[in-house]
């Protein structure tokens, strides 16, 4: 199967603060892979490292045959890797169709000197722009709330609307920073439905997630940190059976039965 996401050797250091030590795993295309382990053991800060927002202090990564490790932020959005925060960015005084028409703006090559320019074109890329929004919240179940102004949603839907402002860059493969966190069990339910709806799409879906409910039901394959470094790498039922994971981690709730 071909390897979407690889880092080699990776580590990153902040004032001589080890955060990630020589950390390598693998990714395949057409799965959900988990990025799982103590709060404080590396995993935003991998992400962050990934996605272009952080600098790796040393090591590798590529999202396939590409080198994206000294690549800027927008650079990497642009091959097709998209996000969600733990620490939701959105804009609260604007409207749900706003906050998700700023992230279609991110992908459209009109500027404010383009618009001076040619100001129809511009016009023309701001309908296509707000047409897909529509079919994102629709897709989502948030169009009957295109007009109401984030502040105003509750803690679940302003979750789903950064989902839906990822979904507009056309993410080939899409990071979730703790997408359960906060919700109740039926928002909980609803939002990891969207999760496999946007799987479905054809998008590849990496998560940190402390849920481990949701990692173990819908992930196919869990990378495992402790302290920056990956201690285990496996299945969900060679996570939840793997002695060290237990012992740093999960505790024995999620250990299977053993013959």
């Amino acid at each position: 199967m071909k390897t979407i996401l690889r880092t080699e050797n990776v580590v990153k250091n902040f004032s001589g603060l080890v955060a990630v030590r020589d950390l390598s795993f693998e990714m395949a295309e057409r799965n959900i892979h988990a990025l799982i382990g103590p709060n404080g053991s590396g995993k935003t800060t991998t992400i962050n490292m990934i996605t272009g927002a952080f600098p790796v202090t040393s090591g590798r990564i590529f999202y396939g045959d590409t080198e994206i490790s000294t690549m800027p932020t927008h650079q990497i959005a642009r091959l097709g890797i998209g996000r969600t925060f733990q620490n939701l960015k959105l804009f609260t005084s604007m409207t749900v169709m706003e906050n998700l028409m700023v992230g279609g703006h991110q992908m459209m090559p009109s500027g404010i000197l383009r618009f001076l320019i040619d100001p129809a074109t511009s016009r023309k890329e701001e309908k296509q722009v707000e047409e897909k929004a529509k079919q994102v919240l629709d897709f989502i179940g948030m169009y009957d709330l295109k007009d109401e102004k984030v502040s105003s949603l509750p803690y679940g839907r302003q979750k789903m609307t950064e989902l839906g402002r990822a979904l507009m860059m056309d993410p080939k493969l899409l990071f979730l920073d703790e997408p359960a966190a906060g919700l109740n069990p039926s928002e909980r339910v609803e939002f990891v439905n969207i999760m496999l709806k946007t799987f479905d799409l054809g998008i590849d879906l990496f998560l940190i997630e402390h849920n481990m409910d949701v990692v173990m039901n819908i992930c196919s394959r869990i990378t495992v940190l402790n302290f920056g470094a990956k201690i285990a790498e496996g299945t969900p039922d060679e996570i939840k059976n793997n002695d060290e994971v237990i012992k740093a981690y999960l505790g024995n709730r999620y250990q299977s039965e053993k013959a």
